[in-house]
């Protein structure tokens, strides 16, 4: 699903109420939805949006009356595009249900439910994108299969398919080989007929096992004849395959003497699908048989255990030993690995310096058990690493591969998410995702990073880092944005969004919040004593909103810096400000008294944007980062981008716009009037200050 992805839901929202719509609106975005919503005013309007742009999601309320359902319903089907409608009710009847289904609509929501609204939407944008990604692997499947079918025409290599026993296709080279003149001297022909009379009993029994759906061997030698009836020595490869939508086996025949050297195929075979440095399989072959795994999963309900091991304080382990030890380090960890696997597991490189495991049939039990085992063997004992040795331990990340999570991309992200969270609350662990324990799993997790946070707060072991934002029209003042970074140890930083939403969930936010605000203050009176201010922005959250202690805490960390106000801009989500008005109006009244100013991030992806500068007036706007999504060619975009930075000029207001991907989004940007610029193609964040702006 999109949603773990920068892709945004675009949302269409048919309801009577500006208010209502917003506060869907706000509801999927806490909830980590990243949306471009657009609510429109007539039927009129609807269909000229159904028309005219691309909708992953209508949300129609059942009780409309600019649009009523049925109208809304009626545009939507007759728009021949594939876009689910969720019914919106304020209160359920089974009547209303049915009707709703009946029209079309594939889902109910519940307003007062926002829960079951959240899951509703969730499942229907999953579903649009299941439907998507199919469409686009049949595409793809249509277009490999006609290219295959060029590819096994040019080949040298003699190649038919054979279905039943019968020849339904076969290249120049297997014609050539049997002296055909054309496939219509093949075409339905036995493929005992190209065998020699006393190989046919022995062939007969093999096309029937294979005709039962029973693995093909992987050759098979014999006497072949050809139409003169010539007799020769052939080894004949089986693969299963499919020829036009009709499953089938590919037949590969090579006459015996032009077969290659055993001894040097496998040595040829070794090197195409192993690493030189570690003996173990390399990425691409892995991926192959992971890819298997996984299908063998989702057609077969198998289970199989997927493990990704990285060294912890890898960084550190470089200093220590050089940057010339990095491939006896990894040669070194791929030994002890190999010395803990047991059963049917295979090993592989899988990264610059990470392994993988994939244990075929482990279960729940197994695939724990080998992380445990792989764990205590690089724990329990000391490398020796050339002329060094050292104490290293990993983290693991696992996944259990079912029916649930048959899929390569999910695996391996959650895989590499159970990395960085083993690392991230201290290493030395590892973390298995199993989709039939995941409340069990995910709830030990839970606590391990609250403990680590509240632990984080009381020993001080946030850290910032600051990203230059730069002005477009060459102004000198140095501007930074500030970023949360959780010091893991050994040089190892875990970015927020790894914790941040467990933060929320448990009451941390208005505390972190406060951690940021004081150290940001502190490094602007560091900046001023040096003689070199800085401006900074940094972002916070909604449950400071509220808290009388948060502009306390600002009011007097600027007194005991000897701050000016001004030097400080704090962030606030569009979405946070709507569903929040009067808590942040109390704010920036308070920020206004102290000098510090605010800005709105995320500006311009609401319902109505503007209308909500005219409850709040901030310094800065921060376009949402869905306006650069291929931005020189999407002119929609600059539209947008160009009235808001107008608007804003307009009222005193800086335009800033981030997430910025090349030189040519670059200049749209200036072309359309904004001020300022930041994202990872200008620079990335660091612990310094350091950006020349002149």
């Amino acid at each position: 699903m999109s949603k773990g992805t920068d892709a945004a839901l675009r949302l269409v929202v048919v309801d009577d109420s500006v208010e209502d719509a917003e506060a869907i609106v706000s509801g999927l975005r806490n909830a980590g939805i990243a949306i471009r919503p657009q609510r429109p005013a007539s039927a009129e309007e609807l269909s000229t949006l159904l028309s005219g742009q691309a909708i992953d999601l209508v949300l129609a309320s059942r009780s409309a009356q600019a649009i009523p359902f049925d109208e809304a319903m009626q545009l939507v089907v007759g728009s021949g595009k594939d876009i689910p409608v969720l019914v919106l009710f304020d209160d359920i009847d089974a009547a209303g249900v049915a009707a709703a289904l009946g029209a079309g609509a594939r889902a109910i929501a519940l307003r007062d439910k926002p829960q079951q609204l959240l899951q509703a939407v969730r499942n229907e944008w999953a579903d649009l994108d299941a439907r998507r990604a199919l469409r686009r692997l049949e595409a793809q499947v249509r277009e490999t299969e006609r290219r295959c079918d060029a590819l096994i025409e040019s080949s040298r290599e003699p190649i038919a398919y054979v279905h039943e026993g019968m020849h339904i296709r076969a290249n120049s080279a297997y014609l050539e080989m049997f002296g055909f003149d054309s496939f219509d001297d093949v075409e339905g022909m036995s493929l005992l007929d190209l065998v020699a009379p006393r190989h046919v009993a022995d062939f007969k029994q093999l096309l029937k096992q294979l005709s039962k759906g029973e693995a093909p061997p992987p050759s098979y030698e014999l006497e072949a004849r050809g139409m003169d009836g010539e007799e020769f020595p052939a080894v004949m490869e089986f693969t299963q395959a499919s020829y036009e939508g009709e499953a089938c086996v590919q037949v590969v025949f090579r006459r015996q003497e032009l077969a290659n050297d055993p001894e040097l195929a496998q040595k040829l075979k070794d090197l195409q699908e192993r690493d030189p440095v570690t003996g173990l399989l390399n990425r691409q072959t892995f991926l192959r048989t992971l890819e298997d795994a996984i299908s063998d999963a989702g057609k077969n309900q198998a289970r199989h255990g997927l493990l990704l091991v990285e060294p912890d304080h890898y960084q550190r382990l470089l200093h220590d030993m050089g940057l010339d030890a990095s491939d006896a380090i990894l040669a070194a960890m791929a030994g002890r690995l190999k010395g803990a696997l047991q059963g049917d597991a295979v090993a592989a490189r899988f990264g610059e310096h990470s392994l993988a495991v994939l244990l075929h049939g482990g279960d729940h039990v197994g695939t724990p058990a080998l992380a445990e085992r792989i764990r205590a063997a690089f724990a329990d004992g000391i490398f020796e690493v050339g002329d060094h040795s050292s104490a290293i331990t990993a983290s693991i990340g696992g996944v259990q591969i079912g029916e649930k999570i048959a899929n390569v991309s999910q695996v391996l992200a959650r895989a590499n998410q159970g990395v960085q969270s083993a690392l991230g609350v201290g290493g030395n662990r590892f973390e298995i995702f199993d989709p039939s324990a995941t409340d069990r799993a995910e709830e030990e997790r839970i606590q391990a990073w609250v403990a680590r946070l509240r632990d984080a707060l009381d020993k001080d072991q946030f850290v910032l880092h600051y990203r230059p934002v730069i002005s477009l029209l060459g102004e000198p003042e140095p501007l930074y944005e500030a970023y949360l970074r959780l010091d893991a140890g050994e040089g190892e930083m875990v970015g927020p969004t790894t914790f941040m939403q467990i933060a929320e969930e448990h009451g941390l936010l208005a505390e972190i919040d406060r951690w940021v605000a004081g150290h940001a203050i502190a490094v602007l009176g560091e900046r001023l004593k040096s003689g070199k201010p800085v401006t900074l922005l940094m972002r916070i959250s909604q449950d400071s909103l509220g808290d009388e202690r948060f502009a306390k805490h600002i009011a007097e960390t600027l007194l005991a810096r000897g701050v000016p106000g001004d030097r400080l801009v704090l962030q606030l989500s569009e979405s946070k400000v709507f569903t929040h008005m009067r808590d942040v109006q109390s704010l920036i009244e308070s920020l206004r008294k102290l000098g510090v100013r605010t800005g709105l991030e995320q500006f311009g992806a609401g319902i109505d944007s503007m209308q909500l500068l005219t409850h709040v007036t901030p310094a800065f706007l921060k376009l949402d980062r869905s306006f650069m999504e291929d931005l020189p060619k999407n002119a929609d975009n600059q539209k947008r981008i160009q009235a808001i930075a107008a608007h804003a000029r307009e009222h005193g207001m800086r335009s800033i716009a981030e997430f910025v991907q090349d030189a040519a989004s670059m200049s749209t940007l200036f072309s359309c009037g904004v001020d300022y610029v930041e994202g990872d193609f200008l620079a990335l964040p660091s612990a310094e200050m350091n950006y020349e702006f002149e």
